[in-house]
């Protein structure tokens, strides 16, 4: 969404997680395995990994971009502008697609992934802001408290959740990674990953992005944590931020209480 980036990956995702107060949701720490390098003009929107290969979305309008980035180097191998009409937000793979969002315009558009030829579009009510899927559903968020579930094959919506913890609702929804059965959510602003029951919608737990928003933040309101990809394969978890120099796989270990 709108303006902030970053990105981090992790081993052993789901440690069990201390309880930062006795009727909150227990928080993980992320810890800095390795730092990629990423390219700082990026304004970061979506991110997904793929058979070993890193995909990104970047937002702004005139500045808008897909791409395809090799991991070890942050060297962009592939792109294609979205037009300049648009301020481009999240992204998420389904099949042989590439799906995408803008932020206000209520238009989002399918790509072939093998070219990033765009072969069509959809409408939705509402921000687009980030993306993400499990094995029978595409999952979208608008910066509100609740969470949209699409039909793949025609992208109209067939549910929502409301995002709460402790019956309070949480704003500012951004951009979203599947994981294990949760999903992970960048809180826009803030220096946290939320982890949501798809089902219910409430908060199983926070990470706390904090050391990694100090070691990548270029600073200035913009360059927030925005950013999660999860390598299913060999159980990373990546991020990023909005203009950040760096991607990061991560480590998730109880926060100290």
């Amino acid at each position: 969404m709108r303006f902030a980036p970053f990105i981090i990956a992790a081993a052993a995702l789901l440690p069990g997680c201390a309880a930062a107060k006795p009727c909150n949701a227990p928080v993980c720490e992320a810890r800095i395995v390795k730092a990629y390098p990423h390219d700082s003009n990026a304004f970061t929107e979506g991110l997904f990994y793929r058979d070993g290969r890193l995909f990104e979305s970047t937002g702004l309008n005139g500045r808008s971009s897909i791409r395809e980035v090799e991991l070890a180097t942050g060297r962009v191998l592939r792109s294609v502008d979205v037009d300049s009409r648009y301020f481009g937000e999240g992204i998420v793979d389904w099949g042989g697609e590439l799906i995408s969002l803008t932020w206000q315009h209520g238009i989002g558009f399918r790509w072939n992934l093998a070219d990033f030829r765009q072969t069509g579009s959809f409408r939705y009510p509402g921000e687009g802001w980030a993306l993400t899927r499990s094995a029978s559903e595409i999952v979208m968020s608008d910066g509100t408290p609740q969470i949209r579930f699409l039909d793949p094959a025609t992208l109209k919506e067939k549910r929502r959740i409301t995002v709460t913890e402790n019956g309070q609702r949480i704003s500012n929804i951004n951009e979203l990674e599947y994981v294990k059965g949760e999903i992970f959510a960048n809180i826009w602003m803030t220096a946290r990953i939320a982890r949501i029951d798809p089902k219910s919608g409430r908060v199983k737990g926070w990470i706390d992005l904090s050391k990694v928003v100090a070691d990548g933040s270029p600073g200035g309101e913009d360059a927030v944590a925005n950013g999660i990809a999860w390598d299913a394969r060999h159980d990373r978890l990546f991020v990023t931020g909005k203009l950040w120099p760096k991607l990061y796989e991560v480590r998730l270990v109880p926060a100290k209480t």
